[in-house]
Formats: C-alpha cells, sequence, structure tokens
C-alpha cells in the first residue's frame, strides 16, 4: 500500500540486476519494506541510462578443480582493499576456525558448522565479505542470523575478487556516505528505522542487488540486500528480515525515522548508486547511531 511503512521485502519474486542482466529469482524479505510485488520476467533488458549495475570482479579462481588454490596476493588486492568471496560451488561448507589457514588437510577446520545454498539465494550467489585469507582457508562474514556471524570455507570452493568502495550510514544524522578509496563518491539524506522498528547498527556488507518490478512502488526502482538482520523482527510477510537499502514511494518522509529497519534513498539516489557508481556486492556497510 502506498505511504505505508516499509518492512522485509517478502515472499513475492524479485527481478535481480546482476552484471547488467535482469533475471527471475526467489523471495528476498527485506525488514523494512511492506506489501507484495510480482516479479518481471526472466530476459528483461538491463536498466538504461547509465553504466550497467557493478558487482563483485570476475573471481580469480574457477573451482574445486583448479590447479592452484589462492592466497592473499593472488587477490590482486591493493593494502587496505576490500576481498570478496563469492561461492563457484553450489552448496559452500562453512567450518570451524582451522589451526592453520594454509594447511588444507587441517582436522579442526573439517568441521562444517552450516551450508549454505546458492541456489536459495535470490541472484543464485552466495557473496561473502573475507576477512582473512590463507592459501586453504578463507575466514568471511556470513550473512546469517546472529548479525556478525563468521565462519571458514574452503579456498577452493570460492572465488577472491577486491574493490574499494564502502558505505557508512549514520543513523542519528539521516545520512549516508559512500567512498571509493577514501573518496566520497555518494552523499545523501535517508530514512531510517523508528524507535520499535530501529536499523541495527553494526558492521555488514552488500550481499545483493534487487530490481522490483514497479520502479515507483515501495521498494522504488532498486534495492540491495544487505547482510543483517531486523533485530526485532524475526520475520516479516514471508521474509527474514533482511536489512535493505532501498528507494522509496515516499520521498517526504526521507529524513525521518520512517521504515521498520531498512534505509531509504530517494529514487534519483539509489539510480545513481547502481547505474553511475556501481556499487559492487561485498561492499562494507558500517550503520552508526
Amino acid at each position: 500500500m502506498r505511504g505505508s511503512r516499509s518492512g522485509p521485502v517478502e515472499g513475492a519474486s524479485r527481478r535481480v540486476v546482476l552484471r547488467g542482466l535482469v533475471v527471475s529469482g526467489a523471495a528476498l524479505g527485506l525488514a523494512a519494506c511492506s506489501g507484495r510485488e510480482t516479479s518481471a520476467e526472466a530476459g528483461s533488458p538491463a536498466p538504461s541510462g547509465g553504466a550497467a549495475p557493478s558487482v563483485a570482479p570476475e573471481p580469480t579462481t574457477t573451482g574445486p578443480d583448479a590447479a592452484d588454490e589462492p592466497s592473499a596476493a593472488s587477490t590482486g588486492a591493493e593494502v587496505g582493499a576490500t576481498v570478496v568471496a563469492t561461492s563457484v560451488v553450489d552448496e559452500l561448507r562453512v567450518h570451524e576456525a582451522p589451526a592453520d589457514p594454509d594447511d588444507r588437510d587441517d582436522p579442526v577446520g573439517e568441521q562444517v558448522t552450516r551450508v549454505l545454498d546458492r541456489r536459495d539465494e535470490v541472484s543464485g550467489q552466495v557473496v561473502l565479505l573475507a576477512l582473512e585469507v590463507g592459501r586453504a582457508w578463507v575466514h568471511v562474514q556470513l550473512p546469517v542470523r546472529p548479525n556478525g556471524s563468521t565462519g571458514w570455507v574452503r579456498a577452493r570452493d570460492v572465488g577472491l575478487s577486491s574493490h574499494s568502495f564502502a558505505i557508512e550510514i549514520l543513523l542519528g544524522e539521516h545520512r549516508i556516505v559512500v567512498t571509493e578509496a577514501g573518496r566520497e563518491v555518494l552523499g545523501s539524506d535517508i530514512g531510517v528505522g523508528t524507535t520499535d522498528t530501529p536499523t541495527p547498527g553494526g558492521d555488514y556488507y552488500v550481499k545483493e542487488l534487487l530490481a522490483p518490478p514497479d520502479p515507483d512502488g515501495v521498494y522504488g526502482p532498486y534495492a540491495y540486500g544487505l547482510s543483517g538482520f531486523s533485530t526485532v523482527l524475526t520475520e516479516f510477510n514471508g521474509g527474514e528480515g533482511v536489512i535493505g537499502i532501498h528507494g522509496t514511494d515516499r520521498p517526504d518522509l526521507v529524513g525521518t525515522d520512517v521504515s521498520s529497519g531498512c534505509i531509504r534513498l530517494p529514487n534519483d539516489v539509489i539510480t545513481r548508486l547502481v547505474e553511475e557508481v556501481g556499487l559492487p556486492l561485498g561492499t562494507p556497510v558500517t550503520i552508526r547511531a
């Protein structure tokens, strides 16, 4: 319903924009939007009026059969750059911390704590933020509850890439700042969560990009899903309460505490972020009070 508080993007299918392609996908639950929207047809054209939406660069590994396992140097990342790990297997096993991240046969690391299936993701990808890269194991932040969860994955099961983007969200100032290599490339006023359904502070990352079928709807033309979840909503209209950054059909409410946890941007700003800035998946997002 127009003008309703936005809450988790839920239950319906979404178009997903990745590498300039729009494909249909499963539901994503964003914790600060409301209403159901139907999916667009697969194969719809990529957005016009700017550069194709950007995600993490092409991974540097090709999967379990790669001859050499990656090392920190193999990502080509500059010092201080963000390293992104993208699953190259359907079922990505998450392990306990190995005693030696360079030892592929480490017995502690053999203990599996969970499995992430990329076929369950809207984007068809499992995108993780790499915290430490060894020759055999990669320490990653996970897009699961509780917020900030981490684990270890086999280096051979992920492709590694890097970039220098970052997002800072200042809740008290109702402000978002996007930087590339420390230089501000976009800033805007934002709408944030209410007192009862706050936007949770913490360190997250961008895990997926969606193009809702109705660009004039409650989510606007684009929505980024983050790795974090609402701390008060465990379910919303069939979704899991994922925190997102998205457009809005109520630009007059930007700059206020209005949502159920998501960050609202004016539609022209979210469009710039996708089509001009080309924000990649795996971008770190710091949310401060």
